[in-house]
């Protein structure tokens, strides 16, 4: 008799929880809505009057707000009627920290910017604390501006981990190995030691993704080059390289292997295994075959490509042959000047329309897909980023309507690829937590990274006197 009163206790129990859960809805932790949901899942859903509810570190639901907001009851509700929501944007390729070396060698050849500026600049001025605050500067601008996961290149990669812990902000990040003496390692193997502790470091980390970045084939011994990626192999790593960036690399290349670099590196092996490759600006019809059956992803740098009269990249090949591309600003030293990656989207999409002379190449939905889901698969992790789907990583951005050039809209991807800007950036959130409210990102002082900044241009300033 006592049994049979447990038991009808137990299920009052659970039909009053059911019928709270109805009555009430499903909690949660966040419910945005807005005027557009920009999905980018594989039948590009663009929800009108949409919203998109998160709990924990994840999102539970995308979909028309009115059957959101009955379905769930929210700790905390976001409401933009005048905005679309987007997923994060994802930057392929960047050295973060060199935005405290911004505009120090502009309209200068990658060779003479490297040799001349930038490697005697890093020489006399990068140290952990460089390091440190110049990734702060550049994570302000990449939050405010829509970004919410990069991928860096660059020396103290343990420094510029923690600074973006710190932000808020998704980070792959290539511990940098190169044939040379820098800033973090004298000698390569030393630079492969560091690189091993990284790893060690980092694993397993919810917003740090730890890489192993050989510089280039140029700069990089070839037996350097092997062991880095056995190294990255070893740890199940991405490797991260810069790839066939200027006709000179080729060039020498070819003359000194009789293979292009592409084939070259493929020859030693490098491929095999997760890969970023950046700029693949200089590639024929069998390198682009190799990257393809290698699977490796290239991260496109137009505004670099361009500044540095680099060349264009043969984005529509690639992506016809089925080869992940997506986007990244580069270096903000001389090779670009920031970190905007819709001004990427935007110039990805016109210089395959002038370089083909075909207006029809690259579509802004395509051009906005390289930076989300393209940016996700190249860096192997479409499973949990670059669309909005149940079950994904709530790394998000709510972007502004509301303003003379946002109007009128006939298409989100027009406006996307062709109109809006980073500064139309309100609101981003990073594993479900928001770090962008209204412009102003909540997880670093802005004025104090300013002003170090400032200290910085004098002190680099008076370094090269």
């Amino acid at each position: 008799m006592r049994n049979c009163f447990r038991i009808r206790s137990i299920k009052t129990f659970f039909c009053s929880l059911a019928l709270a859960v109805t009555a009430f809805g499903e909690p949660t932790d966040w419910l945005l809505t807005a005027r557009y949901v920009v999905t980018m899942d594989p039948s590009r859903r663009v929800i009108e009057d949409g919203a998109v509810a998160v709990t924990g570190s994840r999102i539970v639901a995308a979909g028309p707000r009115v059957e959101l907001e009955k379905r769930f009851q929210p700790k905390r509700r976001l409401a933009r009627p005048e905005s679309l929501i987007a997923p994060g944007l994802i930057n392929t390729h960047t050295h973060a920290p060199m935005s405290l070396l911004r505009g120090i060698a502009d309209d200068r050849s990658l060779q003479e910017w490297l040799e001349k500026f930038i490697f005697p600049a890093e020489a006399k001025n990068v140290t952990p604390e460089f390091v440190r605050w110049g990734t702060r500067l550049a994570a302000l601008e990449m939050l405010q501006s829509g970004t919410t996961t990069f991928t860096d290149m660059y020396y103290f990669e343990e420094v510029i981990a923690e600074a973006a812990k710190e932000a808020g902000i998704r980070g792959v990040l290539g511990q940098t190995v190169i044939g040379f003496p820098v800033a973090d390692a004298k000698t390569p193997a030393l630079a492969l030691e560091r690189t091993e502790a990284f790893l060690k470091r980092f694993a397993g980390d919810p917003l740090i993704t730890a890489a192993v970045a050989p510089h280039a084939i140029y700069t990089t011994p070839d037996e350097v080059l092997r062991s880095a990626r056995a190294l990255a192999n070893r740890y199940k790593a991405p490797l991260v390289i810069h790839l066939a960036e200027t006709r000179r690399e080729y060039d020498d290349v070819v003359k000194a292997r009789s293979q292009t670099p592409t084939k070259a590196l493929d020859v030693l092996g490098l491929w095999n295994g997760r890969s970023v490759a950046a700029h693949g600006v200089w590639l024929d019809a069998g390198d682009i075959a190799i990257l393809k059956q290698r699977g490796v992803g290239v991260a496109h740098c137009p505004s670099s490509n361009m500044k540095l009269a680099s060349g264009i990249a043969p984005v529509t090949k690639l992506l016809a042959a089925g080869v992940a591309v997506g986007l990244g600003p580069d270096g903000p030293a001389g090779s670009n000047n920031d970190f905007d990656l819709l001004e990427e989207v935007d110039l990805a999409a016109k210089l395959q329309k002038v370089s083909t002379m075909d207006p029809l190449a690259l579509p802004a939905e395509a051009a906005f897909a390289m930076a989300t889901i393209g940016g996700a698969r190249v860096l192997g992790m479409e499973s949990s980023l670059g669309s909005i789907e149940t079950g994904k990583l709530a790394d998000l951005i709510v972007v502004n309507l509301e303003s003379a050039r946002a109007e009128p809209l006939y298409d989100v991807y027009s406006h996307l690829a062709y109109v809006l800007k980073g500064s139309d950036v309100k609101d981003v959130f990073v594993n479900g937590r928001q770090v962008v409210l209204n412009g102003r990102v909540l997880t670093l002082d802005e004025g104090p990274v300013l002003r170090k900044a400032r200290e910085y241009r004098d002190k680099i300033r008076a370094s090269l006197e």
